[in-house]
């Protein structure tokens, strides 16, 4: 049998988990495209702040960056617990649930979260990015989610 973990420890590891899987694809996706690591989490802080004092505000605004990043890791794993706790079935599907759930948040934060907020949209589509990130989203966010939630004392 699974190790349980209390409640707390769930969230926190799974936020910490989803965050790490999230921005580790981030940073060595652009990394690979000629962008620093700062910018990468700059970009995270644009939300907030806008693209041009993200980018003009630099360690400090990629320490914002990096905290809200990993706020919403934590937040996704939060309302993962929160559904599941209404429909069990999120738990004793947690795999299949949690791929679904991660699409579903890769649809969210780019058509609702991010359009609401101050970051700059790509001025192209990139089918690589695209495709990359709803299979990153499936399966290195919403499973580790539903994943670490499954494990959580009742």
């Amino acid at each position: 049998m699974a190790k349980r973990l209390s409640t707390l420890a769930a969230l926190v590891g799974g936020g910490l988990v989803v965050g790490t899987f999230d921005i580790t694809y981030a940073v060595l996706f652009w990394f690979f495209r000629g962008v620093k690591p700062i910018r990468v989490f700059q970009s995270v802080a644009s939300g907030v702040l806008g693209p041009t004092a993200a980018r003009g505000g630099g360690i400090r605004t990629a320490l914002l960056g990096a905290f809200l990043h990993y706020f919403i890791a934590f937040s996704i794993v939060v309302v993962y617990w929160l559904a599941a706790k209404m429909l069990p079935i999120l738990t004793q599907r947690a795999v299949l649930c949690g791929i679904v759930y991660g699409v579903l948040v890769y649809i969210v934060m780019n058509y609702a979260v991010i359009p609401l907020s101050n970051a700059p949209r790509p001025a192209t589509f990139n089918p690589v990015w695209v495709t990359c990130s709803v299979i990153v989203h499936a399966f290195l966010i919403g499973l580790p989610a539903a994943l670490f939630v499954r494990t959580s004392r009742p």
